[in-house]
């Protein structure tokens, strides 16, 4: 009957477990425990059972606490237990009255009978047929009372979260978008005042350029830079990608759609520009025009991976962040230097998430050819 005692917490533990009741899952297996202490008192052997019980009464005390936040069925199980441990230690001691035993085991039983008839029942229809009883005391739950975000935070898989940012973005707005490697803010073209924004919100020195990013190349080919065949060709190669690439500035810019920003983006003589390979930020670039781009993140600080770092860091600062999940890479983009591409070749003004060694690959494939 001993064996057969701990067989069934075993199970009930493991059954509990499976639901994800860890808690009960944690009771049982503890009762189960110390159905193995019976053991040895059945064999003639308690030697260590007293000590062991104690530390039992002990660790149970702290499953009454707990369970006592979880129902009432399982409070009174735990309740049980402690007696029933007490009557262990008067039975090594050879002073448990009987009438006491006998009601303690009673008791303990029916609590046991019920409570599994009660889980099987309610487990199998779905529905609460047989009552656990509430707790005694509950802790509560802070969503309800957590804060709103600080700015506008919509899914970058609905149709409304991109027409979101886009509206943000078209009336001078800067938001947090994601791209194909990490998080960055943008600010469109059109809104110079936009683009100084960004250089407030990341404390970024002015005399650091920012980039563009285009949907895709054949809006660069209908602005028609004064571009080599040879740079044409290496940017069909690296676009759309983790590669940006540093070309000769010029009016032909605002056949691009760069508009009043064409003095905030790039230096006076180069531009940055970058076709990512992400569809969501093409699709939002298709509706605002060319983006005005830079890394989410407070200058001199790490790369935000994620949208809720974007919020927590920069939210404040921000009219809007496009919430699209972990990002692709850890690391920023590949910068390569192209105005003399023809001359003397490319240089790497930054190694990010495409190795230095790959882009000099892929150009020397195509000087090649």
């Amino acid at each position: 009957l001993i064996l057969i005692g701990g067989f069934v917490q075993l199970l009930a533990g493991f059954l509990a477990f499976r639901k994800y009741d860890h808690l009960g899952g944690a009771a049982f297996f503890t009762f189960s425990t110390l159905w193995s202490h019976l053991v040895n008192i059945a064999v003639g052997n308690s030697e260590g059972f007293t000590a062991g019980s104690i530390a039992f009464l002990v660790l149970n005390a702290f499953l009454i606490i707990l369970a006592s936040s979880f129902n009432v069925v399982l409070l009174c199980m735990t309740l049980a237990m402690e007696l029933l441990t007490i009557c262990f230690l008067l039975f090594t001691l050879e002073n448990l009255p009987l009438p006491f035993e006998i009601v303690m085991l009673s008791i303990f039983s029916i609590i046991c009978f019920y409570g599994a008839t009660a889980s099987l029942a309610n487990s199998m229809f779905g529905k609460d047929l047989m009552m656990m009883g509430p707790p005694l005391f509950t802790a509560e739950s802070s969503k309800d009372t957590e804060d709103p975000p600080p700015c506008i935070c919509p899914k970058s898989h609905c149709t409304s979260g991109l027409r979101t940012i886009a509206d943000l973005l078209n009336t001078g707005a800067v938001c947090g978008v994601p791209t194909d490697t990490v998080y960055a803010l943008a600010a469109s073209c059109k809104h110079p005042q936009a683009i100084e924004k960004v250089y407030r919100i990341k404390d970024r020195p002015q005399e650091k350029p920012i980039c563009i990013f285009i949907s895709n190349l054949d809006q660069l080919r209908a602005a028609a830079p004064p571009i080599s065949p040879l740079l044409w060709e290496f940017m069909e190669n690296v676009y759309p990608g983790g590669i940006g690439c540093i070309i000769k500035k010029g009016e032909w810019l605002k056949k691009l759609g760069v508009g009043e920003g064409y003095s905030r983006v790039g230096t006076p003589d180069s531009i940055m520009i970058r076709v990512p390979d992400l569809t969501v930020l093409v699709h939002l670039i298709d509706m605002t025009g060319p983006l005005a781009i830079t890394s989410a993140n407070p200058s001199g600080e790490v790369d935000s991976t994620h949208h809720d770092m974007v919020i927590s860091r920069l939210g404040h600062k921000l009219e809007g962040v496009l919430c699209d999940g972990e990002s692709d890479e850890v690391v920023a983009s590949t910068v390569v230097n192209c105005t003399k591409i023809d001359e003397s070749g490319i240089t790497i003004v930054r190694e990010g998430c495409i190795p230095a060694g790959k882009v000099m690959q892929i150009f020397e494939s195509v000087k090649n050819r």
